[in-house]
């Protein structure tokens, strides 16, 4: 149990990296596994020691056939201490190397290697831009990640338990075979060589194919969880054939790389089976015909032929192993090209860590495009004080959502700067930036977890007490209460289903709300909160909301204008810039942009293009 425990504690398995994971692949190994060498090291060692005692095996084998052949029926007698040593060995010494062996792999490898691994990928990937997310599938990255994860693990895994031990093996037979012949030893190299020329041949075009089956497993994984993911649209839509159609592709994509590989694996194992076959044919007739000339005793016979043997079947099991290195590789090496790229959106070196802001927000002549040269927002400037409420207006693709996310610095601007209490936004760490806001989104985001986890998500140190007000202010609680999921759980321990499907949209805008509400961030933005409730619930929730916004700076985007009616100042965007801003009232006094949003939609929703509302006139 100490030794267990001992083994334990040599890698730790949560380690961070040190810096951003490398572009090439052996940088790249020793950047997942840095930390973890020393681990390594001794699992190596114990393996080592476990392939010296496969040729300690048959030296002790050769030493008792000569005793037996020398001692006329008296070898117990007058080789008492030689089959005393003999049992010793293979009843404590032999079983405790390879229970140290094993230990090696199944304590210190196996359980530490993966999450040391996974733990670093999965760190760098959650620090990538939004953008990153958005131009791949989920579940593909998901997919990557494991994928790259356990293939390193198998790589040091295989080249411990395989490497070490083959070498240790390879090299003490040469040692036992120059004893009884130098020739031997020669035919073993020899041997050796034509062994490693056929690996060489075989192995690279393992990697490639393996690189190429990688990828096309993880596309199915993409594909399958992209459908399952959007489940209700495809049976909305009777796009069930069309959906199987499109999976059915990526499997037989999937299933022609597979059998490429396996064709090729087919000829490698044939390959070397044949050369194995060589071995003992060779090094058992060599020691055979040193014994006709009075060179070598029985026992040497005897000997060459156990270690011919094993190596024969080791070169099997070597070159599975090999294989499966190689495979392994080139997983890594597709993996490696979708987790690795560097991030585009970083703190400063010299980042400030906000605390709790006052809630002052300036747009100062900003312009961000998306990298296109046009859309977007363009030379706004725009300064809203500590504790003022502004409603934000225009028609779809007037630069609203834009605005936001440049003020969360999902992206950095590409002209002038945004500013909250003084600082700019791309001088401060990330993390300490969106603390200090608070958001709800139109398209609410839930996590497959507790309703408790859900809103707690927004401040995870907040009392038992003040998740529960949030979820009255919000007007969640009563439906809270009478949740129950499949296995039997209830009211805030109740799960909500993958991005919450098993709420209604109110229930989760509610939900989100409730988020917002405990983590009492003193900038809130709200982007169409309230769009999924009904006019009831909404006129609820609009009363928890004013008082919430008490104190707060507030950002408000709304296509239904009697949201945002009562705030201190609305500004109304139209092609990325600001082009009127007052009160409600004054806004209508004015009879301009707003004013006719206000007159086409009496009280509902803003859907039209400016021109379109021009045109109504």
């Amino acid at each position: 149990m100490m030794l267990h425990q001992t083994f334990e504690r040599l890698i730790d398995a949560f380690r961070p990296a040190d810096g951003p994971p490398p572009r090439t692949l052996l940088a790249f190994f020793r950047w997942a596994l840095s930390g973890a060498w020393g681990g390594l090291g001794v699992a190596a060692f114990t393996s080592a020691l476990s392939g010296a005692a496969e040729v300690a095996s048959a030296t002790l084998l050769g030493w008792v056939v000569d005793a037996v052949a020398q001692s006329g029926g008296r070898v117990l007698v007058d080789q008492g201490l030689l089959i005393a040593a003999f049992v010793a060995f293979f009843l404590i010494a032999r079983p405790v190397i390879m229970g140290l062996s094993a230990a090696s792999s199944n304590v210190i490898i196996g359980p530490n290697i993966l999450p040391l691994v996974l733990s670093r990928l999965h760190r760098w990937t959650m620090g990538h831009a939004v953008t990153f997310f958005d131009n791949d599938f989920a579940g593909r990255i998901a997919q990557k990640q494991m994928q790259t994860a356990r293939a390193i693990t198998d790589v040091a895994s295989e080249m411990v338990n395989t490497g070490t031990f083959a070498l240790s093996a390879v090299l003490g037979s040469a040692l036992f075979l120059v004893t009884i012949d130098a020739w031997a030893a020669v035919a073993l190299v020899v041997w050796l060589v034509v062994y490693l020329a056929l690996i060489r041949f075989f192995l690279p075009r393992v990697r490639a194919q393996s690189k190429g089956r990688a990828s096309a497993r993880a596309m199915i994984t993409g594909q399958v969880v992209d459908t399952i993911t959007n489940i209700k649209t495809v049976k909305l839509f009777a796009s069930a054939e069309y959906e199987d159609q499109a999976a059915l592709g990526a499997m037989e994509t999937f299933r022609d790389r597979a059998i490429d590989f396996g064709r090729l694996n087919t000829w490698f194992r044939l390959s070397l089976t044949l050369v194995a076959g060589i071995l003992p044919v060779v090094l058992v007739g060599g020691a055979v015909m040193m014994w006709q000339r009075g060179a070598a005793t029985p026992g040497d016979v005897a000997a060459a032929g156990a270690i011919a043997m094993r190596l024969a079947q080791m070169t099997g099991w070597v070159s599975m192993s090999l294989m499966g290195i190689w495979g392994s590789i080139g997983e890594v090496e597709d993996g490696m090209q979708t987790l690795s790229p560097p991030h585009t959106l970083v703190d400063a070196p010299d980042a400030v860590e906000l605390r709790r802001l006052r809630g002052e927000v300036v747009f100062d002549s900003v312009s961000f495009s998306y990298g296109r040269g046009d859309g977007g927002i363009d030379d706004l400037t725009l300064r809203i004080a500590p504790g003022e409420r502004i409603g934000i207006v225009g028609a779809s693709g007037a630069g609203k959502s834009t605005l936001v996310s440049l003020l969360l610095r999902l992206h950095d601007v590409e002209k002038g700067a945004v500013r909250v209490d003084g600082f700019d936004v791309r001088g401060v760490t990330q993390e300490s930036l969106r603390r200090n806001i608070g958001m709800v989104t139109q398209e609410t985001a839930m996590f497959n977890r507790s309703a408790r986890d859900n809103i707690l998500y927004g401040r995870p140190g907040a009392s038992e007490e003040e998740m529960i007000a949030a979820a009255k202010a919000a007007e969640a609680h009563d439906f809270i209460l009478g949740l129950q999921d499949s296995t039997g759980r209830k009211g805030y321990d109740a799960h909500l289903g993958e991005r919450g499907v098993k709420l209604s949209g109110g229930q989760r805008q509610r939900i989100a709300l409730a988020r917002a509400f405990v983590k009492d961030a003193p900038i809130l933005v709200l982007d169409e909160a309230t769009s999924a409730l009904d006019s009831e619930v909404e006129a609820q929730v609009q009363d928890s909301l004013h008082r919430i916004m008490q104190g707060k700076t507030v950002l408000a985007i709304a296509h239904r204008l009697s949201t945002i009616a009562e705030m201190d100042r609305i500004v109304v965007m139209d092609a990325g810039r600001i082009v009127e801003q007052g009160s409600h009232a004054e806004l209508l006094a004015r009879g301009g942009l707003y004013a006719r949003y206000w007159n086409r939609q009496s009280g509902g929703f803003l859907g039209t293009e400016p021109e379109d509302a021009q045109a109504a006139e």
